[in-house]
């Protein structure tokens, strides 16, 4: 192709997704995917560590500028609905190297995420043999603290919930709507009983961030309940699949204040019932911990089931989105072919799907060299906290870019369009950059270690820099379009007419 060349994709060969979703399946995605039930059963013991028995606090305030976020993604989204969202959305407003990235540390980022949660799969699974009386298979003694245990039987699960994702999008929202239902209502009900019953005397300490230890664990509690909200933008990513544009933008919305509700419910439970090293100590296994404090056998288990239920749908949540916005990019040619592959069947990115589902099953496999799974969750937590992070503050910036002019037109909704992502791009990107300092000056070498500062900066910081190799790759070699318009194709155009330099 030369340089002058445009590069045209003729209507019927465009790749396009099939529209069958509604606002509540996009909640059921988005929902699934952020995980409300794996964040308070394991999140809020590793925040714990962090912040101590301040976690209501730190839930509270890292909701202000997701919530800033949360706007920055649904104005933009009503002017310009693309499964790759944040990735079209920077690359038009700001640089489409930066765009690019944005796509490309999301993608990585759920990669390491699926990783951790396959883990943490098998970890209920296996805790929930050994309560039914099943400790050993063969002569091996099942062990929920093993990663490599946990491992294996969380990539055969993850399998089963990918090639479910392959059929139909339709199909894995109801799948997930009925994981959900089961969720919370073990949750609201363990919560609700642990609030009114547990024996450690509430405190409005728990509610104050001053009380929280140093600005250090402050920052890093900030970035351990970013992580926490994580997913709530899944329902953008399947926008291009729902009938109603506006329905991805109430769904996300809807699942970012239910997480709130959640997340504070949970947090004040675990803090009624549990003690600071209990809650601490017990990581993992903490959901179940919980649930034995609060009930006898059989109803103790209910709460690991529905730990296993919520990873289990956080697994497919989070191959659904990632294979669209990888669809989203490989029509704009900044990735293979491959992955906008659309099946004539299931309408959906089925080849995309499946190899998502791979990928992640290599990284669960490369992480056995973190030998115990906390390791492993703090590891994954701190590092993709990180990154989303960044990806949430380029995405306000591009909504406050993208309105800016609303400030001369309309001061209030300025102040909405501009201000509030601004200030929230801000706190992100300040937090991430303290946090990342304090990773540096904590060690004075690198070790592969969830413990270790340079391991944990090094972490994130190779995410980043993947994505500027793989950005070159599309400009230079690919010699993709996008980065000549920074605009992502528009799934309902008529055709796609870009120059190519």
């Amino acid at each position: 192709m030369s340089d002058q060349q445009p590069y045209i994709v003729d209507p019927p060969a465009r790749p396009a997704l099939r529209k069958s979703l509604g606002v509540l399946d996009g909640v059921a995605i988005a929902a699934s995917s952020t995980a409300a039930t794996t964040s308070i059963g394991i999140g809020l013991g590793v925040t714990a560590g962090v912040v101590g028995l301040h976690l209501p606090a730190i839930m509270l305030l890292a909701f202000l500028p997701v919530l800033g976020i949360a706007g920055a993604y649904s104005r933009l989204n009503k002017v310009e609905p693309n499964a790759g969202n944040g990735y079209v959305w920077v690359g038009r407003s700001l640089t489409p190297w930066l765009g690019f990235m944005v796509g490309w540390v999301n993608i990585v980022a759920v990669v390491a995420f699926l990783a951790y949660t396959t883990a943490v799969t098998g970890s209920a699974l296996i805790q929930l043999a050994g309560d039914a009386g099943l400790h050993r298979v063969g002569g091996l003694a099942l062990d929920p603290g093993s990663t490599a245990q946990t491992t294996a039987v969380g990539i055969l699960v993850l399998v089963a919930v990918t090639l479910t994702a392959v059929t139909g999008i339709r199909t894995a929202a109801r799948l997930q709507a009925g994981l959900l239902v089961f969720e919370y209502v073990v949750l609201l009900g363990f919560c609700g009983y642990g609030i009114v019953t547990g024996p450690h005397d509430f405190s409005l300490s728990w509610f104050d961030p001053f009380a929280i230890p140093s600005p250090t664990a402050l920052a890093q509690g900030l970035l351990l309940s970013v992580f926490c909200y994580w997913g709530f933008e899944s329902a953008f990513s399947v926008n291009e699949e729902v009938r109603d544009p506006r329905d991805a933008s109430r769904a996300g919305l809807t699942t970012l204040f239910t997480m709130l509700g959640l997340f504070l419910l949970g947090s004040i439970a675990f803090q009624r019932v549990l003690s600071e090293e209990e809650l601490v100590g017990h990581g993992a296994e903490g959901l179940a911990f919980f649930g034995e404090r609060l009930a006898s056998q059989p109803w103790a288990a209910l709460p690991l089931i529905a730990l296993m239920f919520s990873a289990v749908a956080s697994l497919q949540a989070g191959v659904i989105p990632t294979a669209r916005a990888m669809f989203a990019m490989s029509r704009d040619r900044t990735l293979g072919p491959v992955w906008s592959k659309v099946s004539p069947r299931y309408g959906t990115p089925a080849a995309g799907t499946v190899l998502i589902g791979a990928l992640a099953s290599v990284f669960a496999a490369l992480a056995l060299v973190i030998p115990r799974l906390a390791d492993m969750i703090m590891a994954t937590v701190s590092a993709v906290g990180i990154v989303v992070a960044l990806s949430y503050a380029l995405t306000a910036l591009a909504a406050a870019v993208r309105f800016r002019a609303l400030l001369r037109e309309d001061l209030w909704q300025g102040v909405r369009a501009v201000v509030l992502p601004t200030l929230s791009a801000a706190a992100l990107l300040g937090l991430g950059g303290y946090l990342g300092w304090s990773f540096y000056t904590s060690a004075d070498h690198f070790e592969v270690s969830a413990d270790n500062g340079w391991f944990l900066l090094f972490t994130p910081l190779a995410m980043i820099a993947s994505g500027f190799v793989a950005a070159a790759w599309a400009r230079w070699v690919r010699r993709s379009p996008y980065f000549h318009t920074g605009a992502g194709t528009d799934a309902d155009a008529p055709q796609l007419l870009a120059t190519s330099r």
